[in-house]
């Protein structure tokens, strides 16, 4: 038996790509069972690539520890078995498109009454009481709708965040509504249905220049790996290489003027006295650092900012990464019996085990053969 904290949990995941994928994955990390029904050709993140030993990086990285199973979901008999899956399970998870699940004849109301005790999410691009409810949703999409390509990037070229940030935090908030939901049933006794909508979990993140513009009417600008509202914090290109640091305060403030910079005088400037006045006169405070930084080298730039207690940070490049002292990994088996290593997830100690990756269909005879007993 189990003793990971989800233990004897049964989730039926009907899913595809990211976003639900990585709600589920947390939950099978934690001891819950998860069936990945999928159709005959796979689910859509098994063909992105082929990066790891002929695995999709995608799929490796969120589908360990799964149960595969083909069910055709139109086909009268797939249904039936999968009403009877749903009978014992605890949780339903389905990213499909906007009133698949309603047309499939699993509303909320029917759920409520047929399955009083499921917790059943839905992962959707946009609320449903939007007009933007039947929108098809993908991440860079919900990126540049939610605003948040209009604040990263440099001032002439607005960007996506690198990785798929929009269907992260959606699985994430996913993964915390079911916890929440799980907590509830224990009182109540009942599951319910939840909303989970990509484009909310973005605007969520947005709250600071959101606020920022109607409080004050700041539009928050695009500035690089330069922060926007907290000054000096960015990187500076030093005699080899470069060093990120950021100040967060007043006190930081003077101990890198008098203890990093050995310029005291900055400190006593009324241009750059708080935070508010060195974000707007940027441009001036960037002109007295940067030749500061630019004549020491990275290694005596960070003897000094650790000394001075200023925090700070190296630009990373992918190679770098691979080799990163604080890089944690975890060992995950491919469908194919090969071991892979991945980063580890936030909170798992070195103990940590996962179940390998399922290759497609690996589990459905199996699975049939369980829920037709039922």
């Amino acid at each position: 038996m189990s003793d990971k904290p989800l233990s004897g949990l049964t989730v039926i995941a009907i899913e595809q790509a990211v976003a639900a994928p990585m709600c589920t994955v947390r939950l099978a990390d934690a001891g819950a069972r998860v069936i990945k029904i999928e159709r005959t050709e796979g689910e859509t993140a098994r063909n992105y690539d082929s990066a790891v030993l002929g695995t999709s990086a995608y799929f490796a990285w969120l589908n360990r520890g799964k149960e595969s199973a083909v069910l055709n979901l139109k086909a009268d008999d797939d249904m039936a078995l999968l009403h009877t899956m749903l009978s014992t399970a605890d949780v339903l998870v389905q990213n499909l498109v906007p009133g698949a699940l309603d047309r499939m004849g699993l509303t909320p109301d029917v759920i409520a009454e047929q399955y009083p005790r499921l917790i059943a999410v839905s992962i959707l691009g946009y609320g449903q009481d939007t007009p933007y409810a039947n929108m098809r949703a993908y991440d860079m999409l919900v990126q540049a709708e939610s605003g948040l390509c209009a604040v990263t990037g440099t001032p002439e070229t607005p960007s996506k965040i690198g990785v798929s940030a929009a269907d992260i935090a959606t699985g994430m908030n996913a993964h915390s509504a079911i916890l929440e939901a799980l907590i509830a049933r224990g009182i109540s006794g009942r599951g319910q249905s939840i909303e989970i909508s990509m484009f909310d979990g973005i605007a969520d993140w947005m709250a600071v220049p959101l606020l920022h513009f109607e409080h004050k009417g700041i539009e928050t600008g695009r500035y690089g790996l330069s922060h926007a509202s907290i000054y000096p914090y960015r990187p500076f290109e030093c005699a080899d290489g470069k060093v990120i640091i950021a100040v967060q305060n007043n006190a930081e403030w003077q101990r890198l003027c008098d203890q990093v910079l050995d310029r005291p005088d900055l400190f006593a400037r009324p241009e750059f006295e708080n935070n508010a006045m060195r974000i707007a006169n940027r441009d001036l405070l960037d002109g007295e650092l940067e030749p500061l930084f630019a004549n020491r080298s990275v290694a005596d730039n960070i003897t000094l900012l650790k000394s001075g207690g200023i925090a700070f940070g190296r630009y990373t490049s992918l190679p770098e990464l691979v080799d990163h002292p604080a890089l944690r990994r975890t060992d995950v088996t491919l469908a194919t019996g090969e071991t892979i290593t991945m980063p580890r997830p936030a909170g798992r100690t070195a103990s940590f085990k996962t179940g390998p990756v399922p290759a497609l269909g690996e589990h459905t005879d199996r699975i049939k053969a369980e829920f037709a007993r039922e």
